[in-house]
């Protein structure tokens, strides 16, 4: 048996890069709106009011089903939260290949 090595959960999770890099960033602002609710000890039903959404989707949102929620939906509920997402690009190193 041989091992692919893999730079995180989402290159092992998704069949493209491009799929892996949006499953990051997406669980990257869900796991900031998870810390957002706790740091500001909100109930489920104040995160609600808000976030503008329903208690149910903030449910999904700290349960971390990811595939609920776009980039898009996120970033408004971070803005909604008074927050502003930045982000950084940069190249993609050459990858080695497996033999």
């Amino acid at each position: 048996m041989s091992y692919v090595e893999v730079a995180n959960i989402w290159d092992a999770a998704t069949d493209t890069p491009e799929e892996a890099a949006n499953m990051r960033m997406r669980s990257e602002l869900m796991m900031s709106l998870d810390d957002l609710i706790k740091k500001k000890a909100w109930t489920q039903a104040e995160a609600a009011r808000h976030l503008g959404i329903t208690q149910p989707r903030v449910s999904e949102l700290v349960n971390g089903k990811i595939q609920l929620f776009s980039l898009d939906q996120l970033m408004t509920l971070l803005a909604r939260a008074g927050y502003r997402v930045e982000m950084k690009v940069k190249k993609i190193r050459a990858q080695k290949r497996a033999a």
